[in-house]
């Protein structure tokens, strides 16, 4: 039995950020019943040196359309980064979400040696569909994911394991 690019990716993508925002939800919960200012978790950081927890929401969303559009040979979505809030956190998720879910698996589907050039200021990156995924956005995602996560059970929330993998 051989796994598809599509099912490599999409399903496993929108799972997570669908974690993602129960996690945000359960921070803006929090947040409110122990009338904690929601900048404080939006802003924060694990380190002075890190992104703040918006900005890990942004990468982490912006790694996977980026990589459904580019498999799909469809133009990526462009998303502002102007969040500060849960709510606008939720909003681009679920535009990611939505965006995802419009891709098909014919579009995706053999595409594991489809050139993809990335440009990041000066450095310039250059991939295979299946590396791409496996090799570049895969382990950026849930890098991001996962400091999220970190930032929010640092800032006190209750989330734990099972609120990152969800529910099976």
């Amino acid at each position: 039995m051989s796994i598809s690019l599509y099912q490599a990716s999409v399903p496993s993508f929108v799972r997570m950020l669908t974690n993602l925002s129960e996690i945000l939800n359960k921070a803006a919960v929090h947040a409110e019943a122990k009338k904690i200012d929601p900048s404080i978790f939006i802003n924060g950081r694990l380190a002075p040196d890190m992104f703040p927890l918006s900005r890990q929401v942004q990468i982490a969303t912006d790694m996977v359309k980026g990589c459904g559009a580019r498999l799909a040979g469809v133009e990526v979505p462009n998303y502002e980064d102007n969040e500060s809030s849960f709510a606008e956190l939720q909003a681009r998720i679920a535009k990611t979400i939505a965006f995802l879910q419009t891709l098909r698996p014919e579009q995706i589907d053999g595409n594991e040696q489809i050139a993809i050039h990335l440009k990041f200021g000066r450095t310039e990156m250059n991939f295979l569909g299946l590396p791409y995924l496996l090799d570049f956005v895969l382990p950026n995602f849930h890098f991001h994911l996962t400091t999220t996560y970190a930032i929010l059970r640092h800032l006190g929330v209750d989330v734990g394991k099972m609120d990152y993998v969800g529910q099976f």
